[in-house]
């Protein structure tokens, strides 16, 4: 295996038409020689939060739809925050996002009397992407994912349904040879 893919953002590439993940984006959780485990950032549910939870109506936090994390283990719940004063306990995957999936986390971010004082992102998701051993080496190979490094700005993207749209122009200005914007066309 080469090095981890913790923290970085797998972007399907095109040709990848797996329902799944058909322009998905996939923020990797967890990465070694056994397994990887990631969640897909950009899959709102249609299952609004406040709706499967009453207590979520006392919360000071702007909790919106349940994300669809993957395809495994739909029941399981994870929580993707950007809240350092509200993540002291949970993991934090790379600079300024957290992962948690206790109850006893969850439980203290939705029933806060206040709020946090900075901008902070918070998503629910629900199952998770897996792959065992070199299942994901070989999708990488074939070219069915792009990687950048996860950043909290695109994961807690306000619109979900641009966050793909805006990792493939950014993969394209970053691995452009020449400069988009030619001033003479006779250049071309």
């Amino acid at each position: 295996m080469s090095a981890s893919l913790r923290g970085n953002l797998l972007i399907a590439a095109n040709h990848l038409r797996d329902p799944s993940f058909f322009r998905s984006v996939v923020l990797m959780v967890e990465h070694n020689d056994d397994s990887a485990m990631g969640l897909i950032i950009n899959r709102p549910d249609s299952i609004a939060i406040d709706a499967a939870i009453e207590e979520i109506k006392k919360s000071s936090v702007g909790l919106g739809p349940i994300y669809s994390g993957g395809p495994v283990e739909p029941s399981s719940l994870f929580i993707l925050h950007s809240c350092s004063e509200l993540g002291s306990s949970d993991e934090e995957i790379t600079s300024g996002i957290f992962v948690t999936g206790s109850h006893e986390s969850f439980d203290s971010l939705i029933n806060r009397k206040t709020g946090c004082e900075h901008d902070c992102g918070f998503r629910v998701y629900r199952g998770y992407a897996g792959w065992g051993p070199e299942q994901l080496e070989g999708e990488l190979d074939r070219g069915d994912w792009r990687i950048m490094p996860a950043e909290a700005e695109l994961v807690f993207k306000e619109d979900p349904y641009e966050i793909w749209e805006a990792c493939t122009r950014r993969l394209q200005e970053k691995n452009r040879l020449l400069p988009h914007d030619v001033p003479n066309a006779e250049w071309n």
